[in-house]
Order: C-alpha cells, then structure tokens, then sequence
C-alpha cells in the first residue's frame, strides 16, 4: 500500500508541470476536433492518443511504478495500445465524426479526469498522493468518451483493451480503498453495449480482414491472457501482503 501511494506521488510530484502541457494540448485538439472536424484532425488526435498512452506505459509504469510487483506487464500492455493508434492513424480505420446518439455519456467520460482528482480531495487526499487527470483510468475513460461521442466507426480491438482495462480495474476499489474507480467500472459497462450495438446494427463486423471470427478470438485470446496473467500475480502479491498495483 505505501509503495502504490508514493509511486503516484512522485509521479505527480515530478512530471505535474509535463501533465500540465499535455492536457492542454490534448484540451486545444479536442476542442478543434469538435469544432472542426477533418481528416487532419483525426490524425492529430490518434497521434495525440498514441503519445499519451505511450507517456502513461513508458514515464508512469516502466519508470515511476518500476518497485511495483509487474509494471513490465503493464508497460507492454499501454505500449500495445499505443501502437494500435498509429496504426490506425495511418489507416483511418476510426473515423471521428459527428455522433449524437450518446452526448451525455460521452461528454461524461471526457471531463472524468478532472472529476477524479476533486473525489481524491473530497476524501481527505492531498497533492500529490491523489489521483491525477493524467493517470491510467483517467486517460481510459477520456479516450472511451471521445470514441462515444465522435466516432461512427470505431476499433474495436482498441476499445475491448480499454473495457477490459476498465473491468480489471474494479480490483483496486477493493485493495486500495480508490472509490473514485467504480466511476470508470459503471462508465465501461454502458460503454461496451453501446460499442457492441453499433457494430453490429452497422454490421461493421463484415467490414474486416482477416475475417471477423479470426480478429474475435485474437481479441478474446489477447484479454483473457491478460487478465489471467494480472490476477494470478495480483494474488500472489495478496497472499504475500505486497500488492503493489494501480
């Protein structure tokens, strides 16, 4: 418990002033995203999203949560999203566009960041052992809004990653008294009917290659490797009296 706290202190001690110049920029892209929405736009944004979740795999896990019992799983797992992104920047396969179906969650999920660290305060937390807009769930729940809000097509092996994150992530609530992580577990269970309905309503799941059955059991295969692997080691560290994950 005193190794998670000071790993999200100094993390936020130490680079609050480079969190500060990222939100911005991702504050003046999702507003032109918005606003003006092009082609140029959507690149700049995926881009934008690949460096975030590069920053959180490579600067929050590898680096400050290095004494935490498996950040290097944790690393691959971001870097891996990371990487979906430029993918996807050069392809187009995302396209943000205008979607109004789901305002109110999707504006919801893309202000949570800076709801998390009001709920920290509210409990009696203080900077910088408190949640921050730039951490793992808080970026998880921006990115599952945006995709609400502005995407009519959407990469669903991006969005499984995030909702299985999301679902993994109700663990903490528990070991680490963080009520402020029920908000991204309620927000992703919506969240993954509401991308299923599209996709298939749309029948979107034609729309690939390989074929859409081999893409499911990667995607099944991927998050339940993933999740056997975080929960096996996660009670290790339990029986150990060691746990040491955000």
């Amino acid at each position: 418990m005193d190794i998670f706290w000071t790993t999200i202190a100094n993390y936020n001690s130490e680079t609050w002033l480079y969190q500060v110049i990222i939100l911005l920029i991702g504050f003046i892209l999702t507003t032109l995203l918005i606003k003006k929405p092009s082609k140029k736009m959507d690149i700049a944004m995926k881009l934008y999203l690949a460096g975030v979740f590069t920053w959180i795999s490579l600067v929050y896990y590898d680096h400050y949560c290095a004494p935490r019992g498996y950040s290097n799983i944790l690393t691959f797992f971001w870097i891996l999203i990371a990487g979906t992104w430029v993918w996807d920047a050069i392809k187009g396969y995302t396209t943000f566009a205008k979607n109004e179906k789901y305002n109110t969650l999707g504006y919801l999920l893309m202000i949570m960041p800076f709801i998390y660290p009001l709920l920290s305060m509210a409990r009696g937390l203080t900077f910088p052992a408190m949640t921050s807009p730039l951490l793992p769930c808080s970026v998880t729940t921006f990115t599952i809004g945006l995709l609400l809000l502005r995407s009519q097509k959407v990469n669903m092996f991006i969005v499984l990653f995030l909702c299985h994150w999301s679902l993994i992530g109700l663990t903490k609530t528990y070991f680490y008294n963080i009520p402020e992580d029920f908000l991204l577990v309620a927000a992703s269970i919506p969240a993954i009917y509401l991308f299923f309905k599209e996709y298939f309503l749309q029948d979107l799941h034609k729309d690939t290659k390989p074929n859409a059955k081999y893409i499911n059991l990667l995607l099944m295969a991927v998050c339940l490797g993933i999740g056997i692997v975080l929960t096996v080691t996660l009670i290790g560290q339990v029986v150990n009296n060691q746990i040491l994950y955000y």
